[in-house]
């Protein structure tokens, strides 16, 4: 899992059909102080993250389907939570 923070959405009219009806964000991982370090990722996300949110990214699939309820879905990365305040 990781720390990133959501810096754009993403809208795409055609797409698969696992993907219909979900969210895409962009968000770059950051380290713990909330600097940049690595490139964007696309994520989805099934718990409403706004840009400037920070949030824990997990990019595994078989989590990312159990996350998004769907076991036969093609997903890399998935936004597991948001993270309230970094200290």
């Amino acid at each position: 899992m990781k720390l990133a923070k959501v810096v754009g959405n993403i809208v795409s009219t055609i797409k698969t059909p696992s993907h219909q009806s979900k969210k895409l964000m962009v968000a770059i991982p950051v380290d713990a102080s909330g600097k940049e370090i690595g490139e964007p990722i696309i994520a989805f996300d099934r718990f409403h993250a706004g840009v400037g949110d920070y949030v824990l990214l997990l990019e595994e699939g078989g989590s990312a389907r159990d996350i998004l309820e769907d076991p036969k879905g093609s997903f890399d990365a998935v936004i597991a939570g948001i993270v309230d305040r970094l200290e």
